[in-house]
């Protein structure tokens, strides 16, 4: 089961921060771990493969760069969503459901929620609007 952790704001120990918080949960993500800092906020991630195992490393940017997505779970109709997607001009660069997450968000804002089937928690950061959008199923 793969961990996520960050939090709001900027720190001059944020990275510092980070990098504890993310070997706090090293045991939920033996596989690999990733991070995002900015002014607004820091994510961490550590990450147990299981789908896209050469290419779901997080966090995942979309295509321009400004939404960050770090995921645990599992999306089941993830494959329908993308293709949906796809007809819809979003660009996929991994195989991975989390990807799926984030143009989602980009489509469909928060009625992603109701179009999703699975058990998953997530956060997306929105660099432009300065925003965190998160969801973990019950």
């Amino acid at each position: 089961m793969c961990g996520i952790c960050g939090f709001t704001g900027r720190l001059a120990t944020s990275e510092e921060i980070l990098k504890k918080m993310q070997n706090k949960i090293i045991h939920r993500g033996p596989d690999s771990g990733g991070q995002y800092i900015d002014n607004g906020m820091s994510m961490g991630f550590r990450r147990l493969s299981i789908i896209d195992l050469e290419g779901g490393h997080q966090p995942i940017y979309n295509e321009t760069g400004d939404m960050i997505i770090t995921f645990n779970g599992e999306i089941y109709n993830h494959h329908a969503l993308r293709e949906d997607l796809i007809q819809k001009g979003h660009l996929f660069t991994t195989d991975a459901d989390t990807e799926v997450l984030l143009h989602g968000y980009e489509e469909y804002g928060e009625a992603l929620l109701q179009k999703l089937r699975g058990m998953f928690s997530f956060v997306i950061w929105d660099v432009k609007n300065q925003t965190l959008f998160g969801f973990t199923t019950p």
